[in-house]
């Protein structure tokens, strides 16, 4: 007898572009944790899930980094669901002896706390010097100046201490003052952190495909009693470091996608994909446009296949690029709570016409040229 299928969803909401829900220190973890509760996988990234030293535990929710979500949705690499991986530590050798302390006392907080399989760390041989950039849209990125250093660290980790998750401790510029980050503290501005932070994570990954995620190291900063409940959660303690473990402690390996490959129900491909859920104007990224390939018309008259695609228009960003300037065929909601709505009606096979308080009667079919005109107009479909 063969098992119901699982239903899969993805939640992508990019780093370093001021996303208003996820563009802060974790806040959009309550947004995982409804979704988690409508699907019965939620696939999503390290920005989704850290918030420095606030994480929130869920057995369905499968912790992917950037670069190998990109691979995933293209349909290079698959998913394999692990138990528990080792965990190894690459700390750059700019840390300071006594920030280097307090990240390793926090990793050894969740050895004896929370049981996580941490066997070694690594400080590199050279320091991995971090620039901060910011594009003229606003969003963040940045660059390393050694990055051979990151791989050597890494690779030894691998080879010496048998480790399959890797996390980097790389010390970033102080900026305390600056108007970015007082923005940011603010709740208001673009995470200055967050898109050098997906260099160094993009690098392990795509290097030996292995999960990797990134805690900045930072000199702690001035008491702010007016911050934003949004970056909260960045004010505590010394570390980023316990989400970053607890995330890679789950996460899920990568498998590269070969002809002769066995189906296993521990791997998730990304044609079980059943629906994607992104900010209204950053349709932009690679893995989003990878899953909306396969949301395309089978003839000029047949259904439609492949992942619903949700475009959240309350979550704004300083990115301006929609489902319809691509022209991905998206179902427009405003919010994430209807998000989660949209997915429960599908998954109890209800047309979402029906949710609501009118009705229009049931329509005679047009001709096909009309139709054909109102396909090329109706991009977006509104909830």
């Amino acid at each position: 007898m063969s098992q119901p299928k699982l239903h899969t969803t993805v939640l992508i909401i990019p780093t370093g572009i001021g996303a208003a829900i996820g563009g802060y220190a974790g806040d959009a973890l309550p947004v995982a944790r409804m979704l988690a509760q409508v699907t019965d996988r939620l696939i999503t990234h390290p920005n989704v899930m850290n918030g420095a030293q606030m994480y929130w535990p869920m057995p369905n929710a499968y912790y992917v980094e950037g670069y190998g979500l990109d691979q995933f949705a293209a349909g290079r690499w698959d998913l394999q669901a692990v138990h528990q991986n080792p965990i190894g530590l690459v700390i750059d050798s700019a840390v300071e002896d006594d920030l280097r302390w307090r990240h390793l006392q926090a990793a050894d907080a969740a050895r004896a706390t929370l049981g996580l399989d941490i066997r070694a760390h690594v400080v590199t041989d050279r320091p991995l010097g971090v620039t901060l950039k910011t594009a003229e849209s606003g969003a963040s990125w940045g660059t390393l100046e050694n990055p051979g250093s990151l791989l050597r660290a890494t690779e030894r980790l691998i080879n010496e201490g048998n480790v399959s998750a890797i996390a980097v401790i790389a010390r970033f510029p102080d900026d305390e003052g600056s108007t970015a980050l007082e923005a940011y503290r603010q709740g208001q501005g673009v995470d200055p952190l967050a898109g050098a932070e997906a260099v160094i994570s993009h690098l392990v990954v795509r290097t030996f495909k292995i999960p990797c995620a990134h805690a900045p190291a930072l000199a702690p900063i001035a008491l702010d009693p007016t911050i934003s409940p949004r970056s909260a959660a960045e004010e505590l303690g010394h570390t980023f470091l316990p989400c970053v473990l607890a995330g890679l402690s789950r996460a899920p390996q990568f498998v590269e996608v070969r002809a002769d490959s066995v189906m296993d129900s521990s791997v998730i491909k990304a044609e079980q994909v059943d629906a994607v859920i992104v900010p209204a104007t950053a349709f932009g990224g690679s893995a989003v446009m990878s899953l909306a390939q396969a949301r395309r018309l089978t003839s000029s008259s047949g259904p439609q296949i492949g992942p619903q695609i949700i475009s959240v228009g309350e979550n704004s960003t300083t990115m301006a690029v929609s489902a319809s300037a691509l022209g991905i065929p998206a179902i427009a909601v405003n919010t994430y709570l209807e998000a989660a709505g949209l997915i429960a009606a599908y998954r109890a096979g209800v047309a979402p016409a029906a949710l609501r308080p009118r009705m229009k009667p049931l329509g005679a079919l047009g001709t096909l040229p009309d139709l054909a005109k109102s396909d090329e107009r109706a991009q977006e479909t509104v909830f």
